[in-house]
């Protein structure tokens, strides 16, 4: 079985942000291009255009409708990959020490050349973050892109992994969750980051950001008279939209 480090000297992950984003599934596209062309064995699809197609991909995208106790229903879309946990199981359970975690940046990955398909890592990650590939017979998983994020040939602004890269939106950042003064460090500090299951005791690297509390239309009294404004407290954009609209 393969031992965890005692520490890393960074913890390299992802922030995501569940109030930004919108389901597009670009980084979903982005990671499936960047890691069938470069690191590792292809990402393979069987029967792409037949009548039941799979395939596999490192970064998921679930949407979910979410009913609030009060309020409207909201849509909730949750990307999905590995999470580079600090106590990972799919690392400890591994008969040939194929699934290591590195000591210099915290990077759980797969030495697919002593990777025997076993599947017990799968087995024993909570979090479904690990998928066999049908065709090279090896387990696959998000790697943070580790062959963008120390590529000296590529521009820095292109340095990090493709999913953060190509994200239309913003909801996914990259960074050093060790170091406090990090970008991603306060973001999850000032919005109230949360790890993922904690109650799996894996402690996570990757953090997510809860959505906000959405804009709500205020309803008038009963005894309000026919004319009276449905939107009485607008807060947030509503508000601010009501409020200008005032003074033109």
């Amino acid at each position: 079985m393969t031992t965890l480090p005692e520490t890393t000297d960074r913890k390299l992950g992802l922030v995501i942000d569940l109030d930004t984003c919108v389901g597009c599934h670009a980084c979903v596209i982005a990671c499936k291009g960047w890691n069938t062309e470069n690191y590792g064995a292809p990402l393979s699809d069987q029967d792409p255009y037949g009548a039941d197609p799979t395939g596999t991909f490192l970064n998921r995208v679930h949407s979910y409708e979410v009913q609030p106790e009060a309020g409207t229903a909201q849509l909730v879309h949750f990307p999905k990959s590995c999470l580079h946990c600090e106590d990972a199981p799919c690392v400890t359970v591994c008969p040939t020490g194929a699934s290591y975690k590195r000591v210099e940046d915290g990077i759980v990955l797969v030495n697919e050349a002593d990777c025997i398909g076993c599947g017990l890592c799968a087995w024993a990650c909570p979090y479904g973050a690990r998928e066999m590939d049908a065709a090279e017979g090896v387990m696959k998983k998000c790697t943070l892109c580790v062959d963008r994020i120390y590529n000296e040939n590529l521009p820095e602004q292109d340095r990090e992994p493709a999913c953060v890269r190509t994200c239309p939106a913003g909801a996914r950042h990259f960074g050093d969750l060790a170091d406090p003064d990090s970008g991603v460090s306060r973001l999850v500090e000032a919005r109230g980051g949360i790890d993922l299951m904690p109650e799996q005791g894996t402690k996570p690297v990757n953090q997510y950001l809860p959505p906000r509390p959405r804009d709500r239309l205020g309803h008038a009294p009963e005894t309000a008279a026919p004319d009276a404004p449905v939107a009485l407290d607008a807060q947030g954009f509503l508000g601010w939209l009501d409020r200008t609209l005032d003074k033109i």
